[in-house]
């Protein structure tokens, strides 16, 4: 060969450069200033994989889901150093191994590109990447006596951290904000059964009444409800399931009896049906104060319709079942809660459980958790109110955000953007830029709950209290990103507290108070014994105080309606499982996923009843202007049986303006448009009191829903039978 002489070495490494290499520059759109020299990769065989890892053999490690305030725990699979599924932890009492959409999805939003990778700081008027020195003196230079925290739920040793930096800052303002949560639920609840979160004994029930409560879909613990449901309320003899709500939700669509009823109105209802089950079926009533019963004596089947807008043969019926099925178990969700009465509708519903015994048989004492200072610490609406109150009172001078979205979730005529604008110092310790965090002066880029150590303690545990262990399941996918209870602890360490010096990160905090927990938790092993024991079951079963429970009967009023002839529909901005309260609506997976009753992804809809849409002149499909008096949406219209005439249901989670890629700009959120009305009661944001008006806009386009007709054109494709009949003519001592 001449002067371009070369060795056979260097041609197949030239080769399979200028070949592989060359693809794979081009296929990424690099541009073309870059070599191939600088587009190499070092490829490295996994020779030396870590302890007890076999290369293609996945490994499972126990940890605890975060996706939502439930607390299921999980097991994840790891290959190759990467968490690539989850699956439920068969050892746990709450969710053995059942998990729900939005905990398999989690992967999705631990490995989203838009994470944040490196803290940003406000230069101007605009988020810019910074070192963790130049953010984190700013942290420690502002926060002081005047600081707040807004959170979201937060429970273990997470709590007792921030617990004690509120302590040593002299900060006693701290708000726990959910707006999915049970707070006029949880406030009835102790003040008259002293707990605000008993067991409800779905094995032991012949009949459930649900008011608004979602418990299949949203409600308090929805994958514990749905295996209790399914393993213990529908076999053997079968349970009968009533569902009173404005709009079918996941639970209504599984009912034996589902009733429609205007927002605001189930306290009615549920005096009504008290008064059918006293002089109709002739329960005494000695067991309810005179006050009550005068109340009760109000509500005739006529008057009960009137209010209510249920049909008196529905409410006979139900009526009827509670008595022939007993025990049961009343419940009283959100979408009975969240009105300006919110409070007389749950004490109506608890009427009715004392009326017919259920406390003490199918709703029982769950105990105390015996380790108090980790206990849940329930988050509700009304923390959101008063954060914005206190801002505006001048309280505040520094806030830190985490867990929570209030910008989004509140809505706008609260004014929380306008109120966090006035605060001078704001820090946001998220995985990602969303509406609040692009408020803030500096953004510290948190951990995935995959990559992060914690301990957590849901709020309702029906059994034995049991914590909640999360430990890594891979190495952070950004070395810049840290934990929370890490950014705690080096506040705490940075202002000196006494006791933290010695620690060099959380995991050390962790397992020093692993090894501080009561002898009797520790049931003899040593300290490494218990925390090895504590890493491969994810859970730490503590036992519980015991309790006892006793009713005393709540003080209700008449619950009365007003039409109104501006705004005559009543909004209700559903929540459903997947999107939740908007916090999962950057993972494709709960994007795609359609909605469990109306079939529809990828966006937002309007479910309005057939009779009104014939009123209004509209079709599936066809556009159509909801206005409050706070505001308008425009979104599409889905005909739909199962919401009542008067209400129109928009799901929430969708409409960011600011959550990444695959959140930002899709669907509306019914959210901004609401009336910040509060219950009377408790001080929380009732959600379904804001009334609207409705018009066609005369738009139109392709509707993003899957499925095909839901009529059956008079061709009955299905028959039904009642369970009745089945038994009778099936056999059916095992109907499901």
């Amino acid at each position: 060969m001449s002067g371009n002489d070369i060795n056979r070495r260097d041609f197949l490494k030239f080769m399979g450069l200028g070949g592989v290499g060359a693809a794979t520059l081009t296929g990424c759109d690099m541009p073309t200033t870059v070599t191939l020299e600088e587009g190499k990769e070092k490829v490295v065989s996994y020779l030396a994989p870590e302890e007890y890892v076999i290369p293609g053999i996945g490994v499972w490690y126990a940890s605890t889901c975060q996706q939502c305030p439930s607390g299921c725990s999980i097991h994840g699979r790891v290959r190759e150093g990467r968490v690539l599924k989850v699956e439920g932890n068969p050892e746990s009492s709450m969710n053995g191994t059942g998990l729900c959409q939005m905990a398999h999805a989690g992967l999705q939003g631990h490995y989203n590109p838009d994470r944040l990778s490196k803290p940003l700081v406000r230069k101007g008027d605009k988020l810019t990447e910074a070192s963790w020195e130049e953010a984190w003196a700013l942290v420690e230079e502002k926060l002081g006596a005047r600081t707040a925290w807004l959170t979201g739920t937060i429970s273990g040793h997470q709590a007792v951290l921030l617990d004690d930096l509120k302590k040593t800052l002299g900060s006693n303002k701290s708000y726990a904000y959910e707006a999915i949560n049970n707070g006029v639920g949880e406030a009835l609840n102790k003040a008259v059964l002293g707990e605000a979160t008993p067991r409800y004994r779905f094995d032991k029930a012949q009949s459930v009444l649900s008011f608004g409560a979602d418990f299949l879909g949203t409600w308090v613990s929805p994958v514990h409800f749905t295996k209790e449901y399914a393993q213990k309320f529908r076999t053997g003899e079968r349970g009968v399931l009533m569902v009173v709500e404005p709009k079918m939700t996941m639970t209504g669509a599984n009912a034996d009896f589902w009733v429609p009823a205007r927002p605001g109105t189930e306290g009615a209802l549920a005096l009504g049906i008290a008064n059918v089950l006293l002089h109709k079926h002739q329960v005494d009533g000695r067991v309810l104060p005179k006050a009550a019963l005068d109340v009760i004596a109000k509500y005739s089947l006529a008057k009960t319709t009137d209010v209510t807008g249920v049909r008196s043969e529905a409410i006979v019926k139900m009526a009827n079942y509670l008595r022939n099925n007993s025990p049961s178990i009343i419940l009283s969700g959100p979408s009975a809660h969240e009105h300006a009465n919110g409070s007389q509708n749950a004490a109506a519903a608890m009427l009715l459980n004392i009326l017919l015994g259920n406390v003490g048989k199918t709703i029982e004492s769950s105990g105390e958790m015996p380790v108090k200072d980790i206990a849940a610490r329930p988050a509700s609406s009304k923390a959101i109110v008063d954060f914005v109150a206190d801002v505006g009172r001048g309280d505040i001078d520094a806030v830190v955000i985490t867990g929570t979205n209030p910008v989004f979730t509140a809505p706008k005529a609260l004014g929380v953007e306008d109120k966090l604008s006035q605060v001078p110092f704001k820090v946001a310790l998220s995985m990602f830029i969303d509406e609040t965090s692009a408020l803030a002066d500096v953004v510290l880029p948190l951990a995935s709950s995959y990559e992060d150590w914690g301990t957590s303690v849901a709020a309702y545990q029906p059994h034995d209290k049991v914590i909640g262990v999360q430990q890594p399941l891979m190495q952070p996918l950004y070395k810049e990103t840290k934990g929370l209870g890490d950014v705690l602890l080096s506040l705490l360490k940075s202002k000196g507290v006494d006791g933290y010096a010695g620690f060099d990160d959380y995991y050390a905090y962790l397992r020093k108070a692993f090894s501080d927990m009561p002898a009797s938790v520790k049931q003899g092993k040593s300290d490494k014994a218990f925390w090895s024991a504590a890493l491969q079951s994810g859970l730490i079963n503590v036992g519980a105080a015991s309790g006892s429970i006793k009713a005393k009967a709540p003080k209700v009023q008449a619950v009365g309606y007003e039409a109104n002839s501006d705004y005559p529909f009543h909004l209700v901005p559903s929540a459903r499982q997947g999107l939740w309260d908007g916090r999962h609506a950057n993972i494709p997976w709960m994007q795609e996923a359609p909605d469990q009753v109306s079939k529809v992804f990828w966006d937002s809809w309007a479910e309005i009843h057939p009779k009104t849409a014939n009123a209004l002149g509209v079709k599936e499909g066809d556009f159509i202007r909801i206005e409050s008096d706070q505001g308008v949406i425009e979104t599409q219209v889905y005909i739909f049986k199962g919401v009542h005439p008067d209400v129109v249901a928009v799901p929430m989670g969708q409409g960011h303006e600011n959550y990444g890629r695959y959140a930002t700009g899709v669907g509306v959120n019914p959210l901004k448009i609401l009336s910040p009305t509060t219950d009377e009661s408790t001080g929380e944001l009732a959600n379904h009191a804001t009334r609207v008006r409705v018009a066609k806009t005369g738009a139109k386009a392709p509707f993003p829903r899957l499925g095909g007709s839901e009529q059956q054109a008079g061709r009955l494709l299905v028959g039904t039978v009642t369970a009745d009949v089945f038994r009778k003519t099936e056999g059916g001592d095992h109907v499901a």
